[in-house]
Order: C-alpha cells, then structure tokens, then sequence
C-alpha cells in the first residue's frame, strides 16, 4: 500500500479524522496544512501555527502549505465556487509534489462533517490524485461524533467564537460534556451547531491517545462583544 496523507489543522475534526485513519492502520506517513494569509472559504483559519507542535506530538512529518494568492479582500466579482476552486489550488500542487517524493498517495484523510462545498472539492481533487478519501466524519450525527472524540479521550480547546450565544467565556474552555449541553441548548436557541460547523466555533486538539506529548498553551483572549479568539503567546509541549 502506498502512503496516505491526512488534510491536518490541528482542529477536533482533521485530528479525528486522523485517528481514525491511525486506528485503522492506514500508512499515514505525512500531514499537510494549509495556513490562509486571510479569511478562507476552504480551511480551518485559527491556530494553525500550532498543527506544527501537534505533528511533533503526533510523531509524523508536517508540510506546510502558505499561499498567498486568497486574502480577505477577494475579486467581488469572484462568486464563491471560483474562490473555493482557486483556495484548493496550492493545496493539490503540494500533494502532487507529495505524491512524487513518497511515489505515489494511496489515500487523504478529510475532516469535513456537512460541508459539500468543501468535500465535493476534496473528493474530486482525490479524484484526479487517484487516491481514496477517508472522510469518517461525513454525514454523522454531531452529538455522537462529539461523544466519540471525548470517549477516546480527545482534549479540545475553543480557540475562536463567531455566533451569537458565544461569548468571550467560551474562549479557551474545553469542549466536555457540560459544554456540550450548554451547546445544544444554545443550537436550540441560535441555531449554534454542537460541532461548531457554520463557523461558530473553532478548536484546537491539546491532548489525545494519538498524541505523545500534550499541548501546553499562554494566551490572552481578545473578544469584540460579536466574535473572538486567543492570541496565543507561547505554546509548548509538555511532559
């Protein structure tokens, strides 16, 4: 079998998508992401610094993937199918790049949960690699995949909030059950999705059974009364 890739921000959703490719021994033998220079259609935005302390963690090579050709201010003449399709362009000129230096890809792991905008993107990219997607997030019911992640013993850290309901409170909380409960009653209330999909939320993987080392974090928080996130000051894995 040849090498598998894993589409890896550091977030619950690309970890997960992770382990479960480890659990099921798929050779995964490099994680790649992508760090926005701006707003993104296409990937998870905060935190991603911190995907290269987690791969250490992990204990399996990261590529980083910097473009600079999609910022915040975009062509308004653009509509979002353009965007998406130019966002996915360095992403698959990496892995071809990959698929070169390790002879071929046999398969790409992807976090996605209910987006087809962007696993419709992904699938066909895998399409044109020749290589499987493994999405084991798709389509599931959020509450039983949020169960899933804390059960294998996932530690997950809020590192953005966008949503009303969300506010700086949630900044650096850890996704647990109680926060859960608290989320759904909130998806009662706002339409907050538990798993955080629309964008309301944004997280960070601090310790998991996949990981070595846990993730040790020194922010400060910064909320604007609509949205926020942390600004981390130092990171560090600990003992």
């Amino acid at each position: 079998m040849d090498p598998w890739v894993s589409l890896f921000s550091g977030g619950k959703d690309s970890s997960w998508a992770l382990y479960r490719a480890l659990e099921a021994d798929r050779p995964v033998e490099r994680l790649v992401t992508v760090h926005p220079a701006g707003e993104s259609f296409m990937y998870h935005v905060p935190a991603t610094e911190l995907a290269s302390l987690a791969a250490e963690s992990i204990g399996i090579p990261l590529v980083d993937v910097r473009p600079d050709d999609f910022e915040t201010a975009a062509d308004e003449r653009e509509d979002s199918g353009t965007r998406g399709d130019r966002e996915l362009e360095p992403l698959e000129d990496a892995l071809v790049d990959l698929s070169d230096e390790l002879e071929g890809i046999d398969g790409v792991t992807a976090g996605a949960v209910e987006s087809s905008y962007q696993t419709d993107r992904i699938e066909a990219m895998c399409d044109r690699l020749d290589a499987e997607l493994f999405a084991p997030l798709w389509q599931e019911e959020p509450r039983a995949l949020a169960d899933a992640m804390l059960s294998a013993g996932f530690e997950i850290t809020i590192v953005r909030v966008a949503a009303y309901g969300l506010d700086e409170s949630w900044l650096g909380r850890t996704l647990d059950s109680d926060a859960l409960a608290e989320l759904a009653a909130l998806g009662d209330e706002y339409g907050v999705h538990l798993l955080g999909e629309g964008g309301e939320f944004e997280t960070l993987v601090t310790d998991g059974p996949h990981m070595d080392r846990r993730i040790e974090l020194d922010y400060e928080t910064e909320f604007d009364g609509t949205r926020g996130s942390l600004r981390i000051e130092d990171a560090w894995l600990g003992e």
